[in-house]
């Protein structure tokens, strides 16, 4: 139980700490307040010479033409509506005829309790054609991972004791698996007309800053997952989309920096700074290339990264903006407009701001703590008919007598 009296005193501990935290977000809104001021002078063109002038191969981000038709950073949404009933026919509008997908996935790691060590991946993926009538696919693949394929006895990792690579296995399963579920899909309507051919949707960020932070064997299996991604869908012609609901990328603060004169750095993220420069619901900014500066762009280890670009768009009062990417094959093509407009009619049908596809993918594939649970039950219980020496510890034993 959390002592009331104890937890006041605590907080009275740090307070000096948390009052120079606060006065440091004000000096930090002071600078980035100075330079926007000098960013909002630059039209693509010169933003452009500018950067090639500092040469700094990585600026975080790099401008589009989208730059000379925005208005401090903002594209304002044409579109508004009296009560929520106008807006859904404006959305299912937009959407008519126009399929949509969206894969995720879920797994189950490995757990100490059990020997030998097992895992799952489960991918889901939802197909709406929105079509009159209803017209939809829901489905799920499951996969085992066995013990092999949890282990990295190349690199000797399994001799520690903290040893938690068999649950970055299983992540990396599920990531790879993801991708490769979307690629098969965008291949199975590369030969339908371009209006037929489905906007797709990946959730998460194309952008995989994390695996730089891995081991170069570990992460070339996400680089691969990108890279391949991002072809398959300028090869088929198929729209792709990364959201990212709540993002804390500063490639545009970066960007910022690599503007000024000053090295001073901002520690602030892109949806603080866009919060308040989009304040209608489906305003967007610009879509910029993304140019950020990781332990994989430094390395020359992710190319790709210069083939996405990014917008960040207002879809909830109460939340920062989204950031939403795409391969830059469809800005070059002058789609945009098109595929935000989808973005936007998705989340109107969807809840809190999300796309619907999204949602419905995630509720398919998401495995249950009680599904693990059955899963675990059923392991044992296979083994044992298969004569494999299944066992259980003792101390979770002893927590399900309890419970």
């Amino acid at each position: 139980m959390l002592n009331r009296e104890k937890t006041i005193a605590a907080l009275e501990r740090k307070r000096t700490k948390f009052q120079d935290f606060s006065a440091n977000q004000q000096v930090q809104q002071q600078t980035l307040e100075q330079r926007l001021a000098a960013f909002f002078r630059y039209n693509y063109a010169t933003m452009a010479a500018r950067l090639e002038a500092v040469g700094i191969a990585w600026p975080g981000a790099r401008p589009t033409p989208e730059l000379d038709h925005a208005t401090q950073l903002c594209l304002p949404f044409p579109q508004s509506w009296g009560n929520h009933r106008d807006a859904r026919a404006w959305a299912l509008e937009i959407l008519l005829n126009r399929p949509v997908l969206a894969v995720d996935g879920s797994q189950i790691t490995p757990s100490k309790d059990f020997a030998p060590p097992v895992g799952a991946v489960q991918i889901g993926w939802f197909i709406n054609e929105h079509r009159p009538g209803g017209s939809y696919v829901k489905d799920v693949e499951f996969e085992i991972l066995s013990p092999d394929e949890l282990s990295d006895d190349a690199d000797g990792i399994q001799d520690r004791p903290d040893n938690n690579f068999p649950n970055q296995n299983v992540n990396c399963q599920r990531f790879v698996r993801e991708c490769e579920k979307l690629c098969e899909l965008m291949e199975q309507y590369a030969s339908a007309p371009v209006i037929q051919r489905p906007l797709c949707y990946f959730d998460g960020s194309f952008i995989i800053s994390f695996a730089g932070q891995m081991r170069p064997k570990n992460a070339l299996p996400y680089r691969r997952a990108v890279q391949n991604l991002l072809d398959c869908s300028e090869r088929t012609q198929v729209p792709l989309v990364g959201f990212v609901d709540s993002s804390f990328s500063h490639d545009i603060i970066r960007l910022l920096e690599a503007l000024s004169d000053k090295s001073a750095r901002l520690n602030l993220t892109d949806g603080t700074l866009l919060a308040s420069l989009l304040p209608h619901w489906g305003d967007r900014s610009p879509f910029f290339e993304c140019a950020r500066a990781d332990a994989l762009s430094t390395e020359g280890n992710a190319t790709f990264y210069t083939n996405v670009v990014f917008t960040y768009m207002r879809l909830t009062g109460d939340r920062p903006p989204a950031r939403i990417e795409m391969p830059r094959w469809l800005l070059e093509a002058g789609r945009a407009d098109e595929i935000t407009d989808m973005v936007r009619s998705e989340c109107v049908v969807g809840a809190g701001g999300y796309p619907y596809a999204i949602e419905t993918a995630d509720a398919v594939s998401v495995i249950s703590q009680e599904d693990r649970q059955r899963f675990y039950a059923l392991f044992q219980r296979w083994g044992e008919e298969q004569g494999l020496a299944v066992t259980q510890a003792h101390k979770a034993l002893s927590k399900q007598a309890r419970r």
